[in-house]
């Protein structure tokens, strides 16, 4: 199966017109996760990540910001060779949840070519991102329906998940 990326709009365009559907089996889920969601989830993921390039997107970093842990915002300031004080004051902000959030989108640290400038030190959140590939999956059955706004992978691994033998 091909995983083409859409442009922003129409993946936010495609994701709406499946949630509907999403959210009814994510109810189910929620009640009763089926036993097998975890393994079937890991298979698919890995399918759609080997045949989609985060490096052709990139719209997660273009569109959102992680979370930022104070353990992420030190390895950052230590990769850039900074005092996570000074990284703090210049790229990070407090949001709404009381979060620490990057100031700007796209991220700072995006590259023209759609590299990270930080990718070794890169938050956790980065680094797990789209979650699709975590135990315990119906735990994050909301989240991962907001992803598939902003994350082809996502949207394909949702699609995919609510055709599988579930």
């Amino acid at each position: 199966m091909e995983y083409p990326i859409p442009d922003p709009e129409s993946l936010k365009t495609m994701a709406a017109k499946a949630a509907p559907v999403t959210q009814q089996v994510f109810k189910r889920w929620k009640k009763k996760p089926p036993r097998q969601l975890d393994a079937i989830v890991e298979e698919i993921h890995e399918e759609v990540f080997s045949k989609l390039d985060c490096l052709n997107c990139a719209n997660c970093c273009k569109s959102i910001s992680p979370a930022l842990y104070y353990k992420d915002i030190e390895r950052m300031a230590s990769a850039l060779r900074m005092k996570a004080a000074d990284f703090m004051d210049k790229y990070t902000q407090m949001d709404e949840d009381g979060d620490y959030v990057f100031r700007q989108t796209p991220c700072p640290f995006l590259m023209s070519d759609n590299y990270c400038q930080v990718y070794e030190s890169r938050p956790k959140a980065c680094r797990e991102y789209p979650h699709t590939n975590r135990t315990r999956f119906y735990q994050i059955l909301d989240l991962t329906l907001k992803n598939t706004y902003v994350c082809p992978a996502a949207y394909y691994v949702v699609e995919k998940l609510k055709t599988s033998s579930l």
